[in-house]
């Protein structure tokens, strides 16, 4: 009997792995990475060499200072712009961003233009800032409609402008914000842009206000780890809902799975090894500097991380690596998976974004974060490390929200991931350190002598060596930075990177008044900041802890300490609308109250979009597959029987027909509670409010979707190979 799963094994054992050609020398000897890094980006070495020095300075200034461009400036920067993409083959510009659909847009245009009857290639300093797309085609939560469509995206020139190369041309692609017509934000940058503004300002006053009049500039940097998932492209075509919605529906769990714990930083397959060593060379030539790869714990998921990056670059970067992923995973005949859980059973995909603050002074950059080599460099530390408690302290609810994705959901709190209640884990050094200061030292006798008792001028001995790594914390200190490792792995990092951002900005801001007033009531600058330091310390000691985030325990200890515990999106996507969370957004001049209201409707719209797909899918395909197949068991089990009793007159036939009858039970169990699912999402799709419909989808139809997942992965284990045309568990996490 033909089967469609049978002829995808056989064509993934044929499978070679691939090979691609590394740019080589004028003697044949290929070039170190180094000598083609960034060679598709107009970074900072392309703007030196291409531009003139004042013009060059201007853009400097812009990116860092947010000076405008005057259009002489931008003319000339749009000239050598396009000279230097010509010279690169590129024929086509867009305006490249981040709407909220959780991938990116763009519109390409040709430089082409005509005057006079004359071809030639044009690029203007108008078209390089800012172009026109439809606003009313993207997720607005309301703020445009189909007859308002006007829309515009606007130059990010601190985001290195690319190349992206396909078959047949290649395309510049002009990192962008997206705008309104009234300016209100509809895209994922431009809140994460604003975000960084105000941490600046609020960074460099309280570094002002503790005598480094040094500090020029600080920035939030992130560095991403990128998990993700890869399957045989002839098993996802046979796969609706890998195609359809990132997941497998159905699916019976292989005897073999995890368990051996021998797949995490394993040898990696050879065709998974030449898809890592391409999509790296892409993503080089793109300048975005990738140096981690490894499997994961799962069969099939494998991990990429890159050096950290200022945060709007990195959140570029991330989304151009899924882009790049999933186009080279193509060309090896895989798919590449990035939702949060495609497969039961075995761990999901997360997205560590390992968070931290960077502040240029007159002697180079430092880390923020990074425990220093004085008494005074370790008071900053604690100053900033305080903050950032507090604001994980103050807006655990919206950090939350913030990675508040369908797919997450089914990872957070499933003994694989972090759980949904937000904590911040130090270490067991650092969380000694709190405790003393918290326990209190006679501070305003001799500041130095209780900075030493402290332990506080011994902080450089605080390295990632000796910051245990508790792989159960949402949000942990690991040595000089924090790593918010509740992020699901399909998602932008824009918003909950805006989020922290945000959150510490405020703190920081706060500490900075507190810390002011203690110096201006007269003292000393050491005991104020070590008084700031023990009082922060108090506030958020419910936000600290060092244990096991996965036990029971704890989710009984979290709510004795207040925090919350919003285990599913749709009441946790409510957080974006409380007091706490619009005082945070319209305060800090991060969101209007109108762009609050839009994204809440937005992440309510997403979840409820993409469960109704899941759930037309899984209707689909109870009924043009899994039925279909049982019905041929249970058709040959009764035609075996008949044959069994009226041939041989055989009288014992128990075990045929008890296999019979389960067979038939679990179909017609199936059967129902297929019913039932059409008519709960009938039910849903009635109603008017999108808070009700996420609500109903995440308390009814899931669950339900569950049940009907159970049924059919019992049949699965009962009914002939032969007829069952869904690629299994056993083959596609273990063929490659």
């Amino acid at each position: 009997m033909s089967n469609q799963r049978f002829d995808a094994i056989k064509l993934i054992d044929q499978r070679q792995v691939r090979k691609f050609d590394l740019p080589q020398d004028e003697r044949g000897n290929e070039l170190k990475v180094s000598e083609y890094f960034g060679a598709n980006t107009f970074n900072l070495l392309s703007q030196k060499d291409k531009l003139p020095k004042d013009v060059f300075q201007k853009l400097q200034a812009t990116v860092h200072t947010g000076k405008k461009l005057d259009a002489d400036v931008a003319n000339t920067i749009a000239h050598l712009i396009k000279e230097w993409a010509i010279e690169h083959g590129v024929t086509h510009f867009c305006h490249w961003f981040q709407p909220q659909t959780g991938s990116t847009a763009e519109k390409h245009d040709a430089f082409l233009t005509i005057e006079d009857g004359k071809p030639f290639e044009k690029f203007s300093g108008s078209q390089l800032i800012q172009s026109e797309p439809d606003a009313s085609s993207f997720p607005s939560g309301g703020m445009r409609t189909t007859f308002e469509a006007r829309g515009y995206t606007a130059w990010d020139p601190s985001s290195p402008i690319f190349i992206m190369e396909s078959t047949n041309g290649k395309t510049m692609c002009i990192p962008s914000v997206f705008i309104s017509y009234h300016g209100d934000a509809l895209d994922e940058k431009a809140p994460l842009l604003r975000s960084m503004e105000v941490l600046n300002k609020n960074a460099l006053e309280l570094l002002h206000t503790i005598g480094e009049k040094n500090a020029k500039r600080v920035v939030p940097t992130v560095g991403v780890e990128q998990e993700y998932f890869l399957v045989d492209r002839a098993f996802f075509n046979l796969r609706p809902d890998l195609v359809m919605s990132g997941r497998t529906l159905v699916g019976g769990q292989p005897p073999r799975g995890q368990q051996l714990e021998d797949h995490y930083f394993g040898s990696i397959p050879p065709r998974v090894l030449a898809y890592m060593q391409e999509v790296e060379f892409e993503l080089y030539k793109l300048g975005m500097p990738a140096k981690t790869r490894h499997n994961e714990v799962a069969p099939m998921q494998f991990e990429m991380a890159p050096i950290f990056e200022e945060a709007n670059v990195a959140a570029d970067h991330n989304q151009l690596a899924m882009e790049v992923m999933r186009r080279v995973a193509t060309r090896h005949g895989f798919a590449n998976i990035l939702h949060e859980k495609p497969f039961a059973g075995v761990n999901g995909s997360g997205k560590h974004n390992n968070w931290s603050m960077a502040v240029t002074t007159d002697h180079g950059e430092e880390n923020l974060l990074e425990p220093g080599k004085t008494p005074h460099e370790n008071l900053r530390f604690l100053l900033m490390l305080a903050a950032t408690m507090k604001g994980v302290m103050r807006h655990s609810g919206l950090m939350r929200a913030a990675i508040a994705y369908p797919g997450n959901d089914h990872r957070l709190g499933a003994n694989e991931a972090p759980p949904a209640i937000i904590s911040v884990f130090l270490g067991q050094q650092l969380n000694d350190i709190c405790n003393k200061i918290e326990a209190g030292t006679n501070i305003e006798q001799n500041p130095e002598a209780a900075v030493i008792s402290l332990g506080v001028s011994k902080i450089p001995s605080v390295s990632k060596d000796n910051t245990d790594r508790n792989r159960t914390s949402p949000f942990a200190f690991t040595g000089n930075k924090f790593e918010f490792r509740a992020v699901g792995s399909s998602m932008p990092i824009s918003f909950p990177m805006t989020v922290v951002n945000a959150a510490v900005a405020e703190a920081i801001g706060e500490v900075t008044e507190s810390l002011k007033k203690r110096v201006k009531a007269g003292k000393k600058l050491d005991v104020a900041i070590l008084e700031v330091v023990k009082e922060t310390i108090v506030e958020t000691r419910n936000v600290r802890f060092e244990g096991n985030n996965y036990s029971d325990d704890w989710v009984r200890e979290a709510e004795r300490r207040g925090l919350p515990n919003l285990k599913r999106a749709p009441e946790a996507i409510e957080q974006v609308l409380t007091p706490a969370s619009k005082k945070l957004f319209t305060g800090l001049n991060i969101l209007s109250d109108a762009e609050i209201h839009s994204r809440h409707h937005v992440m309510l719209e997403r979840y409820v979009k993409k469960l109704s797909i899941e759930g037309e899918m899984l209707a689909s395909m109870i009924d043009t597959m899994i039925v279909p197949a049982v019905l041929k068991e249970q058709t040959a089990t009764a035609t075996a029987i008949r044959a069994i009793t009226e041939v041989a007159r055989s009288t014992d036939v128990s075990e045929q027909t008890a296999r019979l009858t389960a067979v038939t039970q679990g179909l017609n169990e199936l059967l129902t509670k297929r019913k039932d699912l059409t008519a709960h999402l009938a039910r849903v799709g009635k109603l008017e409010h999108e808070t009700d419909k996420a609500h109903a989808l995440a308390n009814e139809v899931l669950p339900l979707m569950n049940q009907i997942r159970a049924v059919s992965d019992r049949l699965e284990d009962v009914v002939s190979d032969e007829y069952w045309t869904l690629p299994k568990y056993r083959e596609m996490l273990f063929l490659a």
